[in-house]
């Protein structure tokens, strides 16, 4: 059906959760209270106890979210990567709520709900944009996929009981070669994810880099790398060894056989986050992690 209200947010819900049924209730509920429209998808729709004035969607292309300023992710990391991919194609802001354990791309938690709403209504939020990268596989000079990601783009090996032999690259020139488990070239926004997994560094968020992370390398020099976010890197896995594996955040794969050659750069296209509040990275860390900071007196006045 369709709405007349002048305003629609869509939300997107991992319907498969409880906590992520009752809380879709609870801001649908707020949102069409205070006489804005809701949009969902009509396979989630059959999941959730909606009012009628709630419109449905059939298929999950970057149009359903035409017309909507807002899109609202309830859910773990792989709902909030998973709306990143309509915020994305769409240009549509997302504002996560974590219904997971971590979850750093959500900007509340399942107990702000009703401050969601509120800060919805009265547009009283704020759009960032976060680094995406974009992944080109080569195979013999041909380019044989594409791909993007606003986490990480991991090249990994397929099988257990064989290394990935693979060579690195930045700017155009080699830089070490080894067997490893896998690489993990990530963003800032990544680097609390796979990459922290990896042994990688924590890159705030407002800086503008790209990472590349070696998983269990064999190696003297496998170090996490931390380059200019204009370097293209590259990962070639060696002709004549077991084929990989590329996985783009976790959701989208691909098959890499020998021989094959991965560039990751700055994305062309960024997600747009929506936040409402200016706390710091620093707090956000030290929450999500349950870091020690007792003790802490701060710098004197």
């Amino acid at each position: 059906m369709t709405t007349n209200r002048t305003r629609t947010v869509f939300l997107l819900a991992h319907t498969g959760r409880p906590a992520a049924i009752r809380s879709a209730e609870l801001v649908v509920k707020g949102l069409l209270h205070s006489g804005l429209g809701v949009r969902v998808l009509e396979t989630e729709a059959r999941d959730l106890p909606l009012p009628d004035e709630v419109e449905t969607v059939r298929e999950a292309t970057p149009e359903c979210l035409d017309g909507c300023e807002l899109l609202i992710v309830l859910g773990g990391d792989g709902t909030l990567l998973r709306g990143a991919e309509f915020a994305r194609a769409s240009g549509v802001p997302m504002l996560g709520v974590n219904l997971g354990s971590v979850g750093f791309l959500a900007e509340a938690e399942r107990d702000d709900l009703d401050r969601v709403v509120d800060r919805v209504v009265s547009k009283a939020y704020e759009v960032e944009e976060r680094m995406t990268v974009d992944v080109v596989v080569h195979q013999n000079g041909t380019i044989v996929h594409t791909d993007w990601a606003l986490n990480e783009a991991a090249v990994q090996k397929v099988s257990a009981e064989r290394m990935l032999e693979v060579v690195l690259e930045i700017d155009g020139r080699p830089v070490t070669g080894f067997g490893c488990d896998g690489i993990v070239c990530a963003t800032p926004t990544g680097s609390t994810a796979y990459a922290f997994s990896a042994g990688g560094p924590v890159v705030w968020p407002e800086v503008e880099a790209l990472l590349m992370v070696p998983i269990s390398a064999h190696a003297l020099f496998a170090k996490p790398l931390v380059t200019s976010p204009d370097s293209v890197l590259a990962v070639e896995i060696l002709p004549h060894v077991p084929p990989g594996v590329l996985w783009c955040d976790g959701r989208r794969t691909v098959e890499l056989p020998a021989g094959a050659r991965v560039e990751v750069r700055r994305g062309a296209v960024p997600v747009r986050l929506a936040r409402l509040h200016h706390a710091s990275f620093t707090d956000r860390l030290v929450a999500k992690f349950a870091l020690p900071v007792s003790g802490w007196r701060g710098a004197p006045h």
